[in-house]
C-alpha cells in the first residue's frame, strides 16, 4: 500500500476510535465514567467468557478447550469458543490484569472499530484511487454506523463481520485481477473463525459487490466464468479450512434448548428512515446510520455527471436492492441464514451501510459533486428526514445534531467543489481544501459522537444492565478460592447471581450457565428438577436446594446478598458467606436405579435422581387476604392490592420449600424472611426457593406479595426430611467412587469392587460424551434421567468417560482436506510460473471512464 493508503487508514482508524471514545465519555460511560457499559449480553456473556478466556491462557481454568467444568455442571466449550471467542482480538485479553477485564472488553471493542474503518478504507482504494482524507472519512463513517454503535458495541463478536465485509470484498477484487490467491484464502478462512455468523453475511454482501463489479466492468464471458470460479474456490477453501469451528457450532447449536420461533415483521418505513439518521434509537430497526456526509453523497450518486451511468445506475440499484431486502421475510431469511433470530432482526444492517458508503465514494472518487448533484441529493435528504420525522426512534437531540451535520456536510461539500473549479485538488493545499476537509471531518467526529452518546444512555436506559468488577466480585471470588475443591466436590457461586454467567467470571463450578448453545438436556434436566431460568431457558440459573447440591456434588455454596445494581437498593446489612455440606462424589453408583419418567413434580423428580423419599408434598389452599380461595390459584390478576396467603400441614422441623415457576413477587413464610420469586411470561421461569423451618404446630402459612400476574401450582409446597437427606447422601458416599479424576475432557473413576446397576455421573449427558468400564471399548455414554450413565457388571473397577464435541471429527476431516487442496494448487501454480515464460506485465481492467458532457 502506498504511503497515501497508509495514511488513509490511520485517519480513519484514529477518527472512528475517538468519535466512539469521546461519546462514551460524553456520556459518562465506563471507563470514562461512573455508568457501566455492561448491557444485556455483554454483561450476561462476553465479559464472562472472555475472562474465562483469561483464565484458560494463564492455566487456572476448571476444564479446557473441550469442557467448561465451570459451567452448566459440565458444558460444550469448544461451540462457545467458535461462537463468542474466535477473533484473534480476544487473546489480548490475556494482557490485562484478571480484574480488569471489563477494560479488556473495550479497548477490543475499540480497536475492532478501527480496524473496521482501515478496512473499508482500503477497500475504497482498491475499487477506485481518489483523496487519501476523503477515503479516511468514508471508512471511518462505515465503521461508525448505526449498527456499531446500536447493535454491535454490545455484541462486539458482531465487529469481526464490520471488519470482515471490506476484507472479503477485497477477496473478490484479488479474485478478479488473479491475484493473491492463498492470502484470499487465508483471510475468508480467518472471518469465517472469527465470527462465522456476520460472516456468512458478509460473504453474501462480498459477493454482490464483485457481481455487480462484472457487470460493470463486462469482461469476457470466460474471464467472468474465470473471476466467479476463482471467487467460489477461494471461499469454499477458506470455509473449509474454518470448518473444525465452524461445524463444531453448528452441531452445538442443534443440540442446544430451543428459542423462541419468531415470524418477521418488517417495521414502518418511517422507522427505517429515521434510523438514516443521527441519534435516533430503536429497539428491532434497521440501524443504518452512516453519517451525513456519507448519506448526501450516496443521494447525490444518481444526479453526478462525472460518474460514468452504468457505475451511477448500477451502484444506486444495488443499494436500493439492499435496503429494500431488508424488509421482505424470502430476502430477510436469506441474510440470516434462513433463521428469523431472537433479538434484533436487522443483524445483516452493517452490509447495507458498507454499500451505502461504497456508493458515497463513487460519487467522491470521480471528483466532488456540484450543485447539480447537490441540490437533488439535498432536497432527497429533506424528503427522508420529513417523512421519518412520524417515526418515534427520533430524540430531541437528534434536530440540532442534525442541522449541523447538514451544515458541515453541505458546507465541506460545497467548498470542495469549487476548489475542485479552480484547480486540481490532489497534491494542493488551498484554503478553501482546508476548510472543506475541516468542515467534513468535523461534522463526521461531531455527529458520531453525539449518537455513540446518546445510544450509550438509551441503553442504560432500556436494557438490563450489570456493574462491571468490583467490591461484591471480590468477595465471591475470595470466598469460592477458599472453599474450591474441585474435582472432589464443586463450589457453586451461588443462587443471587451477579450476571448470567457468575460461574466464568468469579470462579467455582455451578449450575448456572447463559449461552445461545445452551443445551436442551441441561435446561429441561434443572427445569424438571426446579431450576428456574431467563432468556427462554438458554440462561439456566443456580438452585439454592440442598437435594440438587447432593445429587450434583456441590458442596460448598456461597449465599451473597442480592446485588445492589440490579435491585436498585443499599447494600444488604450480612456479607456474603459460605456453607458447606458432606456430598457424595462426582460418580455414583445405582445398584437398582429408578427407571420412572419424571413428572410433574421437581420434588418427586428429585426423589426419583436420588433413588429416596425425603419430600412431605402437602395439599396446600392459596386465599386472597379476605379468606376466599383464589380461582384456580392466580395472583396478582385484577387484584393486584390483594395479599394472597398458603397454607398446608408439614412435619415439625421440616425445611419448607415453595415451588412457583409462574409466580413473580416475594414469598415470606411466618417468621422468616422475604424471598423473591421472578417469572416472566415464558421469557423466564422462577426457580425452587427455601424459605424456612416448618414450625412445632406444623402449621404452614406463606405470605406473598405479586408484582404481575401469575399462578401457585397445586404442589407448589415441599417440606425437606434433612435427617432422611443425610442418610442418602451417606448411602450414595458409600457406594460411590473411590478416586475421581477430570482433565478437560476426560473423566476416570475407580469404583468398589463388586460395583452393580449404574454408575451415574453428575454431569448433563449432552451429546458427545463416550464411556468405558475397565479396559473395555468406549461407547456412547447412557442416560438417567439426564445424566451421563453407564451399566456396570461386578468385574468393573474403573470407569472412564471422555467428551468430543459432535462436529470436530467431521470438521478435521474437512479442514485437513481444504488444507490439502490449497497445497496441491499453490504447488502446481508455483510449478506452472517456474516452467512458464515471463509475461508482458498488462493492466487490469478498469471501471469505464468518465464520459464528457
Amino acid at each position: 500500500m502506498s504511503r497515501p493508503g497508509r495514511a488513509a487508514c490511520l485517519l480513519a482508524a484514529a477518527l472512528a476510535a475517538a468519535a466512539f471514545c469521546a461519546g462514551d465519555a460524553l456520556a459518562r460511560s465506563y471507563p470514562f465514567g461512573p455508568r457501566t457499559r455492561n448491557v444485556n449480553d455483554l454483561g450476561n456473556q462476553f465479559v464472562p467468557f472472555h475472562a474465562h478466556l483469561w483464565d484458560l491462557l494463564h492455566g487456572r481454568a476448571e476444564g479446557g478447550l473441550l469442557v467448561n467444568w465451570q459451567s452448566g455442571y459440565g458444558a460444550s466449550f469448544l461451540p462457545d469458543l467458535g461462537t463468542y471467542l474466535g477473533s484473534p482480538f480476544a487473546l489480548l485479553v490475556a494482557l490485562f490484569p484478571r480484574d480488569e477485564t471489563d477494560l479488556a472488553v473495550y479497548v477490543i471493542t475499540v480497536l475492532k472499530i478501527a480496524c473496521a474503518a482501515a478496512a473499508m478504507t482500503g477497500l475504497l482504494l482498491a475499487c477506485r484511487p481518489g483523496r487519501w482524507w476523503a477515503a479516511g472519512l468514508l471508512g471511518a463513517s462505515y465503521a461508525l454506523c448505526g449498527w456499531t454503535l446500536a447493535d454491535a458495541d454490545y455484541n462486539p463478536m458482531w465487529l469481526d463481520g464490520l471488519i470482515a465485509l471490506p476484507l472479503l470484498c477485497l477477496v473478490g477484487e484479488w479474485a478478479r485481477t488473479g491475484r493473491r490467491f492463498v492470502p484470499g484464502v487465508l483471510v475468508v478462512a480467518l472471518a469465517w473463525t472469527a465470527n462465522f455468523y456476520t460472516a456468512y453475511m458478509a460473504t453474501l454482501g462480498a459477493a454482490l459487490v464483485l457481481l455487480l463489479r462484472l457487470v460493470l466492468i463486462r469482461p469476457p464471458r470466460r474471464q467472468a466464468l474465470a473471476t466467479a470460479g476463482r471467487a467460489a474456490l477461494t471461499t469454499a477453501l477458506g470455509v473449509g479450512l474454518a470448518a473444525p469451528l465452524v461445524l463444531t457450532v453448528y452441531f452445538g447449536t442443534r443440540h442446544a434448548y430451543p428459542g423462541r420461533a419468531r415470524a418477521f415483521t418488517p417495521v414502518p418505513t418511517e422507522d427505517v428512515l429515521a434510523r438514516l439518521l443521527p441519534t435516533a434509537y430503536g429497539w428491532g430497526s434497521p440501524a443504518l446510520y452512516v453519517g451525513t456526509t456519507a448519506l448526501l453523497l450516496a443521494l447525490a450518486l444518481p444526479f453526478h455527471r462525472a460518474v460514468p451511468g452504468r457505475v451511477r445506475a448500477g451502484w444506486t440499484a444495488l443499494v436500493l436492492l439492499a435496503v429494500l431486502s431488508l424488509q421482505w421475510a424470502p430476502t430477510h431469511l436469506v441474510w440470516h441464514a434462513f433463521a428469523t433470530p431472537q433479538g434484533s432482526p436487522y443483524r445483516q444492517t452493517f452490509v447495507v451501510c458498507g454499500l451505502l458508503v461504497i456508493a458515497a465514494w463513487h460519487t467522491l472518487s470521480y471528483g466532488p459533486p456540484g450543485p447539480r448533484a447537490l441540490v437533488p441529493a439535498a432536497a432527497l435528504f429533506a424528503l427522508i428526514t420529513a417523512l421519518a420525522g412520524r417515526s418515534t426512534v427520533l430524540r430531541p437531540l437528534t434536530w440540532p445534531v442534525l442541522l449541523l451535520a447538514v451544515a458541515g456536510a453541505l458546507g465541506g461539500l460545497a467548498l470542495l467543489a469549487r476548489a475542485g473549479r479552480r484547480g486540481p485538488l490532489a497534491g494542493r493545499r488551498g484554503p478553501l481544501a482546508g476548510l472543506a476537509v475541516a468542515l467534513l471531518l468535523g461534522a463526521q467526529l461531531g455527529e458520531s459522537a453525539a449518537t455513540t452518546a446518546v445510544t450509550t444512555r438509551l441503553h442504560l436506559a432500556r436494557l438490563d444492565d450489570y456493574a462491571p468488577w468490583g467490591e461484591r466480585q471480590e468477595r465471591q471470588s475470595a470466598l469460592i478460592a477458599e472453599a474450591d475443591d474441585w474435582p472432589r466436590h464443586r463450589t457453586d457461586p451461588g443462587r443471587e447471581q451477579t450476571v448470567g454467567n457468575d460461574p466464568l467470571l468469579v470462579g467455582g463450578e455451578g449450575a448456572q450457565y447463559y449461552s445461545s448453545l445452551t443445551s436442551d438436556v441441561l435446561s429441561r434436566t434443572l427445569t424438571a428438577l426446579g431450576g428456574g431460568w431467563t432468556s427462554r431457558g438458554r440462561s439456566v440459573q443456580s438452585l439454592d436446594n440442598a437435594v440438587t447440591d447432593v445429587l450434583f456434588s456441590v458442596g460448598a455454596r456461597v449465599h451473597s446478598p442480592p446485588d445492589p445494581h440490579q435491585r436498585h437498593s443499599p447494600p444488604a446489612p450480612y456479607p456474603a458467606h459460605l456453607t458447606r455440606r458432606d456430598v457424595p462424589p462426582l460418580v455414583t453408583v445405582r445398584p437398582r436405579p429408578d427407571t420412572r419418567p419424571f413428572g410433574d413434580s421437581p420434588y418427586r423428580n428429585q426423589e426419583i435422581l436420588l433413588g429416596s423419599r425425603v419430600y412431605t408434598v402437602p395439599p396446600l389452599a392459596v386465599r386472597d387476604d379476605s379468606g376466599r380461595p383464589l380461582a384456580n390459584r392466580r395472583t396478582g390478576s385484577g387484584t393486584a392490592r390483594t395479599r394472597p396467603v398458603i397454607t398446608a400441614r408439614c412435619p415439625a422441623g421440616t425445611q419448607v420449600h415453595l415451588w412457583a415457576p409462574h409466580y413473580s413477587g416475594t414469598a415470606r413464610l411466618d417468621g422468616g424472611t422475604a424471598t423473591l420469586f421472578n417469572a416472566k411470561d415464558t421469557r423466564s421461569r422462577a426457580a425452587m426457593a427455601p424459605l424456612g423451618t416448618t414450625p412445632a404446630s406444623g402449621r404452614l402459612t406463606v405470605r406473598l406479595t405479586p408484582t404481575r400476574p401469575g399462578s401457585i401450582p397445586p404442589g407448589a409446597i415441599g417440606c425437606l426430611d434433612t435427617g432422611r437427606l443425610r442418610a442418602a447422601a451417606a448411602r450414595l458416599t458409600a457406594g460411590g467412587a473411590r478416586d475421581v479424576t477430570v482433565s478437560d475432557g476426560t473423566v476416570h473413576a475407580r469404583l468398589p469392587a463388586g460395583s452393580r446397576g449404574l454408575a451415574v455421573l453428575a454431569a448433563p449427558r449432552i451429546a458427545g460424551w463416550r464411556c468405558a468400564t475397565g479396559d473395555g471399548p468406549q461407547r456412547p455414554a447412557g442416560e438417567y434421567h439426564g445424566l451421563i450413565a453407564v451399566p456396570l457388571d461386578p468385574a468393573t473397577t474403573s470407569l472412564t468417560c471422555t467428551f468430543h464435541p459432535p462436529g470436530l471429527r467431521l470438521g478435521t476431516a474437512v479442514g485437513g482436506a481444504s488444507l490439502l487442496v490449497l497445497a496441491a494448487l499453490t504447488t502446481a501454480a508455483a510449478v506452472r510460473r517456474r516452467r512458464a515464460p515471463a509475461a508482458p506485465t498488462t493492466t487490469s481492467p478498469r471501471e469505464p471512464a468518465a464520459t464528457a458532457r
